[in-house]
């Protein structure tokens, strides 16, 4: 079942693409994670200890237009950056991967390097801790907000770590 639903997921995102007259696959995505309480049912949970939250971590690679190119369900204690790398086995021919704060480090520059190819660049807010607003950050921000709008995400109430990467695919 998961491979029939990320091949129908692929091929829906590549011809929503294609109408936009962009190529069926990107060369740039934007990474993140984001830690989602769950219930006591679920058996494969963990904690983050960053975020304080014990539950399971999404991690997620978004195209220019914020549709999702790579998505990767783990137990919450999972770092981004091991996160990452596991979804990025998903990707196919990206050239350039933006990432926030919590995936800085030359090993993890150095992975991508030699995963994917790619250049890294680390998206980070200034030094006064000022909000200052990055605009390509932005766009996978706003792709958790559409996700987050189906009620059935906002926590994680599956048992198995693949049911729930299945829920993730379906309103995306």
């Amino acid at each position: 079942t998961r491979q029939v639903l990320r091949k129908a997921f692929k091929k829906t995102v590549a011809s929503y693409r294609f109408a936009q007259g962009r190529s069926a696959r990107t060369s740039f995505v934007i990474v993140d994670a984001q830690s989602v309480k769950t219930t006591d049912l679920t058996k494969n949970s963990g904690y983050d200890g960053g975020k304080k939250i014990s539950g399971i971590k999404r991690h997620m690679a978004v195209d220019i237009n914020g549709l999702p190119q790579a998505i990767l369900v783990t137990q919450a204690n999972v770092s981004d950056r091991s996160g990452f790398s596991l979804a990025s086995q998903n990707l196919e021919l990206v050239q350039h991967v933006m990432v926030d704060g919590g995936y800085t480090g030359n090993d993890f520059v150095d992975q991508v390097k030699l995963i994917l190819n790619a250049k890294t660049t680390v998206a980070k807010r200034n030094e006064l801790h000022t909000f200052t607003v990055l605009p390509q950050r932005w766009i996978i921000e706003r792709s958790w907000s559409w996700l987050d709008k189906c009620r059935r995400l906002w926590k994680n109430c599956e048992r198995a770590l693949n049911s729930s990467l299945q829920w993730l695919y379906w309103p995306s």
